[in-house]
């Protein structure tokens, strides 16, 4: 995927095995969307607001962005705060799919305005399932205007 074109989900996760699964998840029942994958959050915020490797993509905002909570340097915390204070980019829906059923994780993201928290299933077809299931509502059936 070149940076001119649009992105239907920007997933952001440090792992490359959980990356992987994902991908291949959401490609199930959405095979036509268009996936970008950054390793961490520094790379995500450029990623958002077109800056470092990313100055020359494409303005517009993903219809989805999946977002993992523990990656080192940046947390997804610190991603989502950044991107929900922002004028510009508070309206990209963030959903956060992470291993972490803390309830103080799933408290702050939502006080800083996460559109869903889903914890990652361990069972290979519940992530499937779950995954498929949440691309597909926000790639899909949402509504937005059409300059978002």
């Amino acid at each position: 995927m070149n940076d001119l074109e649009p992105v239907d989900v920007l997933l952001v996760e440090d792992s490359d095995a959980d990356a992987e699964m994902t991908i291949r998840a959401l490609k199930i029942n959405c095979s036509t969307i268009k996936i970008a994958r950054v390793h961490d959050g520094i790379e995500a915020l450029d990623f958002i607001f077109c800056s470092g490797a990313y100055q020359r993509r494409r303005r517009d905002h993903p219809k989805l962005t999946l977002l993992d909570i523990k990656m080192p340097g940046l947390s997804g915390i610190d991603v989502l705060r950044r991107v929900k204070s922002d004028e510009h980019t508070k309206s990209i829906p963030v959903v956060m799919f992470t291993s972490s059923g803390e309830e103080r994780d799933l408290v702050e993201c939502y006080r800083l305005g996460v559109n869903s928290y889903l914890t990652k299933p361990v069972d290979a077809a519940a992530f499937t399932k779950v995954l498929s299931q949440a691309c597909c509502y926000w790639t899909d059936f949402n509504r937005r205007p059409n300059d978002w």
